[in-house]
């Protein structure tokens, strides 16, 4: 494993050279096709390939020191796929195990409040204040609701149809 991990950590250590001069380990490359091959987004194979680099630069330390659960995860993930799709050792995944992370309830806005942000709506019609009512009222992110048309709210049936959302995908959301 060593020598597996000198040879990646060889290609990745230049972190600024331009594509056209940056040296590519063939491990790095065969991870790289491995990955198009099954069909990973771009910004899946980059988050894969900063994962993996920064597991590598961390080896100097523990990788579990300053690192959130969500960056140790996201090294898991790419470390699992390195190792059973592109070295064909399927039996590592048993040795990483994903940490789990804490979760926070929501800050939920009372009557009061929720009327004092929708009051801070600018403007003198009702453009800003239907934007930010349906994006609260519906959980939709800034970008979903900047993206909604008309067509869009099916006020029969009570719902709001979000187009290429969050990861590129369809869905219904209560009115």
């Amino acid at each position: 494993m060593g020598l597996l991990l000198d040879d990646w950590t060889f290609s990745i250590v230049k972190q600024e050279v331009p594509k056209t001069q940056e040296k590519v380990s063939p491990l790095r490359e065969r991870m790289i096709e491995d990955m198009r091959i099954r069909g990973m987004g771009d910004k899946s194979q980059k988050a894969h390939i900063r994962a993996l680099k920064d597991f590598a630069a961390s080896l100097g330390r523990s990788p579990d020191t300053n690192v959130t659960p969500s960056t140790f995860n996201a090294w898991i993930v790419a470390l699992r796929f390195f190792f059973s799709m592109t070295c064909d050792r399927d039996g590592m995944e048993k040795y990483m195990q994903f940490r789990t992370e804490p979760r926070k309830l929501p800050i939920v806005l009372s009557v009061e409040e929720v009327s004092a942000v929708l009051a801070s709506a600018p403007g003198p019609g009702l453009k800003y204040r239907a934007a930010l009512s349906i994006g609260y009222g519906g959980g939709l992110r800034a970008s979903e609701v900047t993206h909604l048309k008309v067509r869009d709210i099916d006020s029969d049936r009570m719902l709001i149809h979000i187009e290429r959302g969050k990861g590129g995908k369809d869905r219904d959301v209560m009115l």
